[in-house]
């Protein structure tokens, strides 16, 4: 496969302006207050449906996971991948060895768009977000549940297909490309392969 490449901008350019380190709780209070401003955002609220869900968990996690968009039941509680998608990841989390506690959830996008699969527009425009977030939390390892997941952070049109399993480091940082969990909902045959790219996650966090 040919190398991907991290965008120039980065994903931890926005730290130039913060403390260099904080504290657990102040991480929390700069995760609210971006939670706060995706409430109010009217861009992201553009085309969507219910309420925003700018993501949760560990402000001071080691590991993130980057979904796509909320479903409908994240819509109504505001809470990332509660779903049959979630009811998956969560127990894939927990089989390889990792708490719910000690990771974050998020996704570019922060809200239910109307025509469900979300526009590169939306994307590029959840990704301002989404970074401020990562400046935040820091995390060693993010793990890009899907071809959204890649296109957010990497800038790139990857075939989840071919390159999950892929593992992506730059400045420290290892990001690891992985099938969405909502996958093997559609084409029950992918459940092996999600299995495999958190038995490589797995792999990561050993070392």
């Amino acid at each position: 496969m040919e190398k991907l490449l991290l965008p120039k901008d980065g994903l931890f350019s926005y730290t130039q302006d913060m403390p260099k380190k904080l504290t657990k709780k102040q991480k929390q209070e700069a995760l609210d207050t971006i939670a706060l401003q995706i409430s109010q955002c009217r861009v992201c609220k553009k085309d969507k449906i219910g309420v925003a869900v700018p993501g949760e968990g560990n402000p001071d996690a080691d590991i993130v996971f980057i979904g796509e968009a909320p479903g409908k039941e994240e819509a109504k509680t505001g809470r990332p991948f509660i779903g049959r998608a979630g009811k998956l990841l969560r127990g894939l989390i927990n089989e390889v060895g990792l708490k719910e506690k000690d990771v974050y959830i998020t996704s570019p996008v922060k809200y239910l768009p109307k025509h469900v699969t979300p526009t590169p527009a939306e994307v590029a425009h959840g990704r301002k977000h989404l970074l401020l977030q990562f400046a935040i939390i820091e995390p060693k390892v993010v793990v890009l549940l899907g071809r959204v997941a890649a296109l957010a952070v990497l800038k790139q049109n990857i075939s989840i297909a071919k390159e999950h399993g892929t593992i992506v480091e730059n400045d420290g940082i290892k990001y690891l490309l992985a099938y969405h969990p909502a996958a093997p909902l559609y084409a029950p045959k992918v459940k092996a392969e999600i299995i495999k790219d958190f038995l490589q996650l797995k792999q990561i966090v050993k070392t």
